[in-house]
């Protein structure tokens, strides 16, 4: 789905890790994305940029219809990135420049790992539930990486735990001993919380890692405070843990990793570390070059936005 609204100037970004026990929340933000579908955009903000790896973070829905396609993202590129689509409900279906085709469903994840470029759609499919709810978000790769052959794989049977008051369905990385068998490429952890009524749930955290929670309905207890949807609410590092509670029942997702370490930039749907490498994959995509064409879509693929280079701050 990530059709993220790009300005003209590429963006660097890079957040140091805020170590200490402060829960930190800051504001989220909607963005349209036409079609009458709005998302609530978690990642990223002004006030921080990334959470380890995770560099963008959208939520959407529950949207409820009968005679209209709520999810219909025409083809558009992608690289330096993973797009990792999670839903809560409904059905989406992903067409990519590979010959991919995958249906995500409600706890089965759909991860494209774009590499050096590919290019995708995402729709409603034809046969459909009349409801969407879901997430989609990016994981940055690492340098060593960014440049590896497009890849899409679709998951089922991903790792649950039931750490008391509720579960926890390990969509990506590590926790409390688990690993999910998706690919990855950094240490990450990214998890959806289902609470039950008057819950307590503690959690094993890697304190050398930072962590960030979205709450996606319900509120959440935590050190005193009670957390809400629409914000992002950052745990920092040096965690070794949390207990979270709940008095009637809610969700939650929980994102983290090891901190980045790299500055990168970001431009519509690109991530990569110069404005050279976004003028250059802008200039492919719009030249029919590189990307490929994603030939199961009907209809017309994304323009790509204008741009214009302008100096970033080194790191």
């Amino acid at each position: 789905m990530s059709k993220l609204a790009a300005s003209p100037e590429p963006k660097s970004l890079e957040t140091q890790p805020t170590p200490g026990s402060k829960v930190v929340s800051y504001p989220a933000r909607d963005a349209d994305l036409g079609g009458g579908l709005t998302v609530v955009r978690a990642l990223p903000l002004r006030q921080h940029r990334l959470v380890g790896p995770w560099c963008f973070f959208d939520h959407y829905g529950p949207l409820s219809f009968s005679n209209r396609k709520a999810m219909d993202v025409a083809p558009h590129p992608h690289i330096g990135l993973q797009t990792v689509s999670w839903l809560f409900d409904g059905e989406i279906l992903h067409n990519d420049s590979l010959g991919c085709t995958g249906m995500a469903r409600p706890g089965e994840l759909n991860l494209m790992t774009a590499g050096h470029a590919v290019a995708h759609a995402e729709e409603t499919p034809a046969r459909n539930s009349g409801k969407l709810h879901g997430l989609q978000l990016w994981v940055a790769l690492p340098d060593r990486e960014r440049q590896r052959a497009a890849s899409f794989d679709h998951y089922k049977d991903l790792s649950v735990l039931e750490p008391g008051g509720g579960r926890v369905h390990l969509f990506m990385g590590e926790l409390a001993g688990q690993r999910s068998k998706a690919r990855a490429f950094s240490p990450l952890v990214g998890a959806e919380l289902k609470f039950e009524a008057n819950a307590k749930m503690r959690l094993p955290l890697n304190p050398t890692w930072e962590h960030a929670l979205v709450i996606i309905n319900g509120e959440i207890g935590l050190e005193g405070k009670q957390l809400i949807p629409g914000a992002l609410h950052y745990l920092g590092t040096q965690r070794s843990g949390i207990e979270l509670s709940t008095k009637d029942p809610a969700r939650a997702v929980l994102i983290g990793g090891a901190p980045f370490g790299e500055p990168i930039i970001i431009w519509w749907n690109f991530v990569a570390r110069s404005a050279g490498e976004i003028q250059t994959a802008r200039e492919d995509w719009e030249q029919h070059r590189r990307f490929g064409e994603v030939k199961a879509y009907k209809g017309a693929r994304l323009t790509a936005p204008s741009f214009s280079a302008r100096p970033i701050a080194s790191h």
